[in-house]
Parts: C-alpha cells; structure tokens; sequence
C-alpha cells in the first residue's frame, strides 16, 4: 500500500477514487501555503477561510442543556465544517490572537449557569500569559501533598561521588581519632581454613588495617610459607630477612623480627619468607612445638589491641601452632559449596585443639566472602551457614569486588588503595563489628 502523505476521509472519496474536497495533509497546513493538487490541473485558490467570530470581553459563554456524551451537531452550511480529521487552517496571527482572547476570556458566575442534570458544570480561572506551565512539585491544596516522582529526596541530594568520598573520609580517618572501641585485653585471633582462596590472607591485612587506621594497636602474623600478607602490607620478605621462621626454630624474640608497616600508624607485621616451608619438618623433633609460637607472643614486650594470625590452607604444624597460641578463630568462608565440604573437618580440630592444648579455644565469627548478590548458590550458602552457626556469623558479607583483587598489587590494602569502594566498606563493616563484639564480651588478656 503507497503512502501519500494524505489522509483523506473515505466517505468523501467518489468513484473516479478522487475526493471532492481538498487533501488534507496529516501536518497542519496553513492558509499562506499555496498547495497545489498534482491530479488537478489548476492551482487552489489561497485565500482566507472565515473563522469563528471570538465573543467579546465580557461576554457569557452558552451552556448547552444537551447532555454530556452528546455528540456536537454539524452544521452543512458552515464552510469550516469539513472531514472529521480536517482542523480549519487559520493564518497564524489569528489562531494567536483566538488564543490569548481565550484564555483572557472571563466566564459566567456560577449562579447564572442553571444546573443541568448529567453535565458537569466547568469553572475557568483566567490564567495570565507569563505563567509558566504547571510542574509536579507539591501544593498547598489543604488536601494530601502530591509529591513528584522527580522531587528529590535527602538521601539523594548528594551526588555518587560525594557519597563515595564522604565514605573514603570516614574509613581512612584522617584526623588519627579512636572511633572503634579498643578491647579491655588483648585479642588474639586466629584466621584459619584448610579450603585455600577463601580469602583468608585478604580477611586478615583489610581488616587489620581498618582497625589500625581507627586507634587500636594491631600486629599481624604471617605464618603462610607464601607470604601474601607480607606482600599485602609492603613489608620485605625476600631470602635474608628476619621472619617468623627465626622466631620458631631459634627461639628468636618477636620483638626483633616485627616491623612496621609504612603508611599504617599502630600496625606491625611479622613477615614470612619462603624458609618457613621447611619449618613443619624441623617442629617435629622440637619439643613442645605446638606452643612455640604462642611463647613468642607471649614474650613480647608491648601491648597489643589485635594480634592476627594468618595460617596456610592446610592442618598442619602451622596452623596447630596458630590455634595453641590464638584464642579466637575466625574462618572466612566462600559462598560456594567447597567451601562448606571442608568445614566439619576444620571443626572437628579446632575441637581436639581445645581437648588437649588449648582449653580457651573457640570459634568466635564466621565471615562471609566473595558473595555474589547475582547467584542463588551464594544466598543458600548463606542461609546454611546462618543456621548453623547463628550469631557468630557477621552480618556484614564480603562482596565479590575487583578492587579488593587489585590492591595487592600495588602493596596495599584495599582501605588504602580505594576507600571507596564496596570492598573496602564492606570490609571496614564487619572490622566495626568485630570491634563492637569484643567489647561486649571481653576475652582474656595475653599480651
């Protein structure tokens, strides 16, 4: 079917299929347009078409008692009067001035209108020509406020990235003052879980440093032969350096192997070298060598707020020694179903520790890692491990966020690196609670 452009009404069409009156565009046409038809030879007169005479000022405007879905009679001898989708093109000037005489146009009172039984009756109010058009901000109508959807509320006055700078502030806490509440005794704790890429070296560093950057004295232990928290915090932990392994095998005093991390007032790490693989074969001919490194902690000669343990993805002497000397554990847990498989196994040893060597032993929290708001599996995983393990799981989760990944390779924390992201929020969340739970439930001092 061709398109003409025309939109002719087809009761007017005759039998020659051309239509007496004259086509009507679908886009206004105006009288000083001289529009010729191609079917007929001679151009159409342009002149101007009669329009409706406007009343004067003052004039009242007649009420129809016909009812109110009556249809409007036509008039066949009113030259305006043409196709129903015909309007009558008026010169531009006109069509103005009908406009602003319409709108200055003052209506009957009420009382010289009769009531009429099925028409509403309309009251106008003349409406100056500068007044800007009506918008969805609320009105003083005495009735329920209307309130647009586009009003912005308090909570979104504030742009994306001041929100994400005002975080940034408050966890990287320039001003130096202890906004988190600082345990009675010092806290050992224990990050431990065979199943590896957990996030247990990552749990450890993020939140040592938020609870570092907020007033408490922390000192971190790396006790995995990989050295990842090491590299985490910046500190040296190549061949030659003095590292934990010194500290088990030789006896030497932590006090000499810890070094301060540059950037991070009141935080200190133990580093890891590479010589610390070989430190479970040389523990078993050392005697009571699953407490070697609690003695050291012990021997230390400062005061600490927060000593983290990070331990090797396995059960070994290392981690024995960790769970002898610590007095909390927290294990991370990834929201996938491996993680959860080795769970009751770590359990079970965190149980004979406490039997036979560490009777103050006890699993305190449970922090969720790379959740994946996307996935069901990681709701379920939550929703089990929130059953089972109640109040001890935080209730702030770590998302998956790639800040968090990047920031190690830069030699920082993702507190430092970006504290603005979710990963740092996130991180800075459950240090809080950590810090709010010790509080409440003091432990017992080892420091």
């Amino acid at each position: 079917m061709h398109d003409d452009g025309r939109n002719d009404d087809p009761r007017l069409i005759g039998a020659d299929g051309r239509s007496p009156g004259d086509p009507v565009s679908r886009e206004t046409s105006y009288q000083e347009w001289a529009v010729n038809d191609p079917r007929d030879a001679s151009p159409r007169p342009v002149g101007p078409t009669p329009r409706p005479e406007v009343p004067p000022a003052g004039a009242v405007r007649p009420v129809s008692s016909a009812p109110a879905n009556t249809p409007p009679v036509r008039d066949p001898h009113d030259p305006s009067d043409g196709p129903v989708n015909a309007p009558t093109p008026r010169p531009a000037a006109a069509r103005a001035n009908v406009a602003v005489s319409a709108r200055f146009e003052p209506q009957a009172p009420a009382s010289a209108v009769p009531h009429q039984p099925g028409a509403a009756a309309v009251e106008a109010t003349a409406v100056p020509a500068d007044t800007p058009p009506a918008t969805g901000y609320a009105e003083e109508t005495g009735a329920d406020t209307y309130v647009s959807r586009e009003t912005p509320t308090r909570e979104e006055d504030d742009p994306p990235l001041a929100m994400e700078a005002m975080r940034a502030v408050q966890i990287l806490n320039p001003s130096g003052e202890v906004s988190m509440p600082r345990p009675d005794r010092t806290r050992v704790m224990c990050v431990a879980n065979q199943k590896g890429g957990v996030g247990k070296t990552t749990t450890t560093v993020n939140l040592a440093v938020a609870l570092a950057l907020h007033g408490n004295r922390v000192l971190v232990v790396d006790l995995d032969p990989q050295g990842n928290a090491s590299t985490g915090l910046n500190v040296p932990h190549h061949t030659g350096v003095p590292d934990v392994y010194d500290c088990l095998i030789d006896s030497v005093p932590l006090a000499e192997v810890a070094q301060a991390v540059e950037g991070i007032p009141n935080l200190w790490c133990v580093p890891a070298t590479i010589d610390l693989a070989g430190a479970e074969i040389e523990l078993v001919s050392v005697v009571a060598r699953e407490s070697r490194l609690s003695r050291a902690i012990e021997a230390y000669p400062g005061h600490f707020d927060y000593v983290f343990i990070d331990c090797p993805p396995s059960l070994g002497l290392l981690t024995v020694n960790a769970l002898v000397a610590a007095q909390e554990v927290l294990i991370p847990i990834q929201c996938e179903y491996y993680a959860l498989e080795g769970l009751n196994q770590l359990i079970n040893n965190i149980n004979l520790v406490r039997q036979h060597l560490n009777p103050k032993l006890e699993v305190s929290t449970i922090l969720l890692t790379m959740y994946d708001r996307r996935t069901r599996l990681a709701d379920a995983v939550e929703q089990d491990v929130r059953n089972h393990f109640g109040d001890k799981v935080l209730q702030a989760v770590i998302p998956r966020n790639v800040r968090v990944s990047e920031a190690p390779s830069y030699g920082q924390s993702v507190m430092t690196y970006d504290p603005g992201s979710r990963g740092a929020t996130s991180y800075f969340e459950a240090a809080q609670e950590i810090a709010e739970r010790g509080v409440k439930e003091p432990v017992s001092r080892n420091a």
